[in-house]
């Protein structure tokens, strides 16, 4: 779907397609555990949470230079294009790399380098979100926030991804602390696994801006209210939901109650190589499966550009939300 609309929970490292996969592995010399592009996306079935994120941090090996970054976040940025993506505000890992001795600075500016020319190149505008692997201790997350400061000039805000149950948003409280302190907006993953307890953590705790997932606020109508009310942004992924168990069919996916209770839904793609789809997809796969009208899917549309970090340029948000306003659907 082709509607503008901006895309707020998107990992790049998990735009990783096969076939770049194996042309970077070629380049690399790294050696895959896989014969051919098609046996690699037959492993795209996952069983949970975990079972992705196994192959997702074996296939980073592949991704060693400026130049490996640059052209995968340039692979991303032309397909989100091409379905309608205006802006991107864009998540990395950084400790995913810097454990297998890639330095965050070659990290930083390739993935800096590509968006540098995303305007002009594709039309989008991008932001970018370091994410810290909540797996891992706080230790670490303020080691990387501490290695990154040389590059925050390119940093627009800070999140908290990967295994959620049994790592609490409390843990990263001193980070979330010093970030702020360091002028960086906030957004965490909460309620996509984890308990709605973990999204009043985000929250109070950790001062996040927007709810990654929070799926799992529905169990808790006292918490519902206070998102209402507050239009906290939730950044909602439908179809990595499915892929990873977390709604058994997209049919049985809670959107419709969402958006009937107000809450400020988005829809996103998440890792769309792994998970079937890029934000167009995303959005024609809920118009299809939910029986979304095409107000529906304009207020999705319209909530995006409201819940991203524009506030440094409104002229900007005013004139993608006049392109939503305006859009023809076929």
């Amino acid at each position: 779907m082709h509607l503008p609309k901006a895309e707020l929970h998107l990992h790049i490292e998990g735009t990783l397609e096969p076939e770049l996969a194996f042309a970077l592995a070629e380049r690399n010399e790294v050696a895959l555990p896989y014969a051919t592009a098609d046996e690699l996306r037959a492993a795209y079935e996952f069983e949970d949470l975990q079972s992705f994120l196994d192959l997702y941090y074996a296939l980073m090996a592949v991704l060693r230079t400026e130049e490996d970054f640059a052209e995968l976040v340039d692979a991303y940025l032309a397909r989100a294009a091409a379905q309608g993506v205006r802006h991107a505000e864009i998540f990395f890992d950084p400790q995913a790399h810097t454990a297998r001795g890639v330095p965050i600075g070659t990290v930083i500016e390739g993935i800096g380098r590509a968006l540098e020319r995303s305007e002009e190149t594709h039309g989008v505008s991008t932001q970018l979100i370091m994410c810290f692997l909540r797996d891992l201790s706080a230790e670490s997350a303020l080691g990387t926030l501490d290695a990154a400061k040389p590059y925050l000039h390119r940093i627009s805000a800070i999140g908290l991804d990967s295994a959620e149950v049994g790592h609490p948003p409390a843990k990263f409280r001193e980070v979330y602390e010093a970030a702020t302190a360091l002028g960086l907006r906030k957004v965490a993953h909460a309620g996509e696994e984890g308990p709605p307890e973990y999204i009043r953590e985000a929250l109070d705790v950790l001062g996040v801006e927007r709810i990654d997932h929070g799926l799992r606020c529905l169990e808790d109508p006292e918490l519902v209210e206070r998102l209402v009310a507050g239009r906290v942004p939730l950044t909602l992924c439908p179809l990595s939901n499915v892929r990873l168990r977390t709604v058994d069919t997209l049919a049985d996916h809670p959107l419709p109650a969402m958006l009937a209770a107000g809450l400020h839904c988005t829809v996103n793609s998440d890792d769309p190589a792994y998970f079937g789809g890029y934000a167009g997809d995303n959005f024609d796969a809920v118009r299809d499966a939910l029986a979304l009208d095409r107000e529906q899917l304009r207020t999705l549309a319209r909530n995006s550009f409201e819940a991203a970090f524009l506030d440094h340029d409104e002229e900007r948000r005013a004139r993608y939300l006049s392109e939503v306003e305006a859009y023809a659907f076929d």
